[in-house]
C-alpha cells in the first residue's frame, strides 16, 4: 500500500483563495490537509475547512490543530458534525492541548485531565449521548453515523499515552527513527491498556518537520535555528522533541544552543526527526521510514519561524506533485 501523505496548510490568504490552494493539493496527490486553529490570523479555520469541502471531493479535511480551551467541547463536536454533514466521510477532529492560539489569549494548555475529559465528552456527544458540563446535561440534536473520528495531536510522552488511551487516532510528533517510532507506539500501547482497549483501528500519522530545497545541505541547516529569540526549533511545540531524539540516540542537552550545534550533528539530527533535502532526499528518506519503521501515513509541517509560519506551502506541494508523489507510486 502507498503511503499517505497530508501536508498543513496555513489561513496566510483570504479564505476562498485557501480553500483554492486545499484544491490544488487534492490535485496534486495529497490524502489529507490540516490547517491550523489560530484565531488571531483573523481567518477561521471551520469556516476554511467547509470552503475546501465544497472544492474537493476525496481529501480528508481537519483543523491542525484546535484546542479545548479556546474553543468549548461542546462547540468544537458541533463543528465536527457540521463538517461531517458538508463532507460526509472526509473530516477528523483533530485536538491538541493548544500552543499559540491559547498564548495569543493569555492561556495556559490544556492539561492532561483537561484533554483526556474534553476528548472522553467529545466522543460521547458524536455519538448522540448525554455529557454533563458543569452540572448541566446536554447532547447534540443531530449527528453523524459513523461519527467523526477525534484524534489527538501528541508530542510529549503522557501525550502520546493518553491518545492511546481515549482517542480514535493519533497525530503524533516524534519522528521517523525506528526507535523513536518504536518508543512512541510502547507508549500508545500503555495508554490503551490503560483504558482498557486495543488498538486495532486506532489511527496513527507521523507528523513530519519537512524543508525541500534543491540545495540539501542547506535545508538540514534547520536545527541550527530558532523558532522565536527565546525558543530554539528544535523546541517547538515543546521540550518532547528532545525525549524521541534522545530515543534515536542524539542527547541535546536541555540548554543547548541552536548556533552549538554542528553541521554532521544537525544532518542526524534531521534525519531522524523528519524531510530535510532535495525532493529526491526527501522520498528516499519517506521510502526508508515506511521500510525501517512501518510508517503508513505522515503529516508534513514545512518548517517556519514564528513570524514565517503564515507562508503558503507551494515548494512543498510541487515538490511532491513532481518527484516525491510518483517515487512513492501514488
Amino acid at each position: 500500500m502507498a503511503m499517505k501523505v497530508d501536508i498543513r496548510v496555513p489561513v496566510g490568504l483570504p479564505v476562498i483563495e485557501t480553500a483554492d490552494f486545499i484544491a490544488g493539493c487534492e490535485a496534486a496527490g495529497f490524502s489529507g490537509v490540516g490547517i491550523h486553529d489560530h484565531q488571531h490570523s483573523g481567518r477561521d479555520v471551520f469556516l476554511t475547512l467547509a470552503l475546501a469541502a465544497q472544492r474537493t471531493s476525496k481529501i480528508t479535511i481537519y483543523p491542525a490543530t484546535t484546542n479545548p480551551v479556546t474553543r468549548h467541547p461542546g462547540v468544537l463536536a458541533s463543528l465536527a458534525h457540521t463538517l461531517e454533514e458538508i463532507a460526509p466521510g472526509r473530516v477528523r477532529l483533530t485536538v491538541g492541548p493548544g500552543y499559540l492560539a491559547v498564548r495569543n489569549i493569555g492561556r495556559p494548555r490544556a492539561t492532561l485531565e483537561t484533554m483526556r475529559q474534553a476528548i472522553l465528552g467529545m466522543r460521547r456527544l458524536l455519538r448522540g449521548e448525554t455529557v454533563v458540563f458543569n452540572g448541566t446535561e446536554t447532547k447534540l440534536r443531530n449527528v453523524s453515523d459513523p461519527p467523526t473520528p477525534i484524534f489527538m495531536t501528541a508530542a510529549g510522552p503522557r501525550m502520546v499515552e493518553l491518545a492511546g488511551e481515549v482517542a480514535d487516532g493519533a497525530l503524533m510528533l516524534v519522528g521517523l527513527h525506528p526507535e523513536s517510532v518504536a518508543a512512541a507506539r510502547r507508549r500508545l500501547e500503555t495508554g490503551a491498556a490503560r483504558g482498557n482497549r486495543d488498538l486495532k483501528d486506532f489511527q496513527t500519522i507521523f507528523i513530519t518537520p519537512t524543508t525541500v530545497d534543491d540545495d540539501g545541505p542547506r535545508a538540514r541547516r534547520w536545527p541550527q535555528q530558532w523558532f522565536r529569540d527565546d525558543q530554539p526549533y528544535l523546541k517547538y511545540p515543546s521540550n518532547s522533541n528532545l525525549v524521541w531524539l534522545r530515543e534515536a540516540g542524539i542527547d541535546l542537552p536541555d540548554d543547548f544552543v541552536p548556533e552549538q550545534i554542528g553541521n554532521s550533528q544537525a544532518d542526524a539530527i534531521c534525519d531522524a526527526f523528519g524531510l530535510f533535502g532535495t525532493p529526491q532526499e526527501c522520498l528516499d528518506r519517506l521510502k526508508r521510514a515506511a521500510s525501517e519503521s512501518g510508517i503508513e501515513q505522515v503529516f508534513i509541517f514545512p518548517t517556519h519561524t514564528q513570524d514565517g509560519g503564515y507562508e503558503m506551502p507551494d515548494k512543498e506541494v510541487a515538490a511532491f506533485k513532481d518527484v516525491i508523489f510518483p517515487g512513492l507510486g501514488t
